[in-house]
């Protein structure tokens, strides 16, 4: 097997300056001109046939025949003011707090190195460059629009940095989690119809702010009362609205509330008890409710095949020391959407605390170790190939 470790330190830098081209750009969701535009020219100057992929993904294939596995990287910035200091920081009001940047970098550096060893391929890479990751739309978008056929992809892998103050997050460590590793996230809106009167008469009316404190008390009770205390999940009203005047009473009031879960059966059941318990509490006190499913992304689920055989891969290239085992959840992630569709796997990086303690993913202070993108481009290909190798 190719030391994939050695070439992928040999074109570090190369790699760190695309991250920091990336990083300048951070660009945000769908709208990603100057990153796709840039992968696609790279691609393109490696040998490969880069296609568009739906709204702003991009993939081409590596490797003749055989099975065929995903590699995948996230493009999108998050819509806020960078404050990291670093001279290549990115100006205006987005930025690459969540490392999107270095997954791309380490992506691209991997299909320029396994591009070059096409020929040892047992089978073949698809590279999935993925817009819109942090509204949890990207995913789901190439899917249909067909990454995930032409040709059919049999197994996933995604991967993610990690920063903070853990051995996961040391340089040069990987970590991996069994069954689900992200929660769901799922958005609803609950919009309460009630009729407007003046406080003085209020029997003429019916108060749809009163109804959706009602609903709030009732939803914040899921977890407690019909969840397991095992099983991590989350129900949240994170907005209320409504009403026109201090001294009238509401003829309308809208909710905002998330839903956090690890479980795909324990997500179903809480998006329709919240949607029971919204239009059921609107009847009682003479109103009505509409309820909106706006978005959502089920949980994260590492497939028992790819569990069995990936993190070997990692101590194989890295060594058994630094490949840890997760046992909580974390965040939520979209590639979810891959994984419910092909076995999959998600891996975490170490990328440091160079930024300092509390500082983490989506916070505009943080610094990630660029001296860690080798161990990233290493694993996707060392990966990728082995698995190849033993699936053929």
């Amino acid at each position: 097997m190719t030391d994939f470790l050695a070439e992928a330190k040999a074109i570090a830098a190369e790699a760190v300056s695309w991250r920091r081209k990336f990083h300048g750009y951070a660009e945000l969701n769908f709208d990603l001109d100057q990153t796709v535009a840039f992968v696609m020219e790279k691609l393109e100057s490696f040998g490969y046939e880069p296609q568009r992929v739906g709204k702003a993904g991009v993939s081409c294939v590596a490797g003749q025949g055989g099975k065929v596995l995903l590699l995948r990287a996230d493009m999108d910035a998050l819509p806020m003011a960078e404050q990291s200091g670093l001279p290549f920081a990115a100006k205006g009001n987005s930025c690459h707090s969540c490392g999107h940047d270095i997954h791309t970098a380490m992506l691209l550096a991997a299909a320029k190195l396994l591009k070059e060893h096409e020929s040892e391929l047992c089978g073949r890479v698809k590279f999935m460059f993925q817009p819109a990751e942090e509204i949890l739309g990207g995913a789901n978008d190439m899917i249909e629009a067909g990454i995930l056929e032409n040709p059919t992809v049999d197994a996933a892998i995604g991967m993610h940095t990690a920063v903070g103050n853990s051995p996961v997050t040391n340089v040069g460590n990987v970590a991996f989690m069994k069954g689900y590793s992200h929660y769901s996230g799922d958005m609803m809106k609950v919009i309460v119809h009630g009729k407007q009167a003046h406080g003085s008469t209020p029997e003429d009316g019916v108060d749809a702010i009163n109804i959706a404190a009602h609903i709030t008390i009732g939803v914040q009770e899921l977890v407690s009362r019909e969840v397991g205390i095992l099983e991590p999940a989350m129900v949240l009203v994170g907005k209320i609205y409504g009403g026109d005047s201090c001294n009238t009473e509401a003829g309308n009031c809208t909710l905002e509330i998330s839903v956090r879960t690890a479980s795909a059966p324990i997500r179903d059941f809480l998006i329709r008890r919240v949607g029971e318990i919204a239009q059921g509490t609107a009847m009682t006190y003479r109103g009505s409710a509409t309820v909106e499913h706006t978005y959502g992304i089920g949980p994260m689920y590492n497939h028992p095949d790819m569990i069995d055989c990936v993190p070997g891969y990692a101590a194989e290239l890295l060594g058994k020391e630094h490949v840890i085992e997760l046992t909580k959840p974390s965040g939520t992630e979209d590639f979810s959407a891959i994984a419910a569709r092909v076995p999959s796997v998600y891996l975490f990086t170490g990328f440091g605390s160079t930024a300092g303690e509390g500082i983490n993913l989506h916070n505009p202070q943080v610094i990630f170790d660029e001296a860690a993108i080798p161990t990233g481009i290493a694993l996707y290909c060392y990966t990728a190939a082995r698995w190849l190798e033993e699936h053929k």
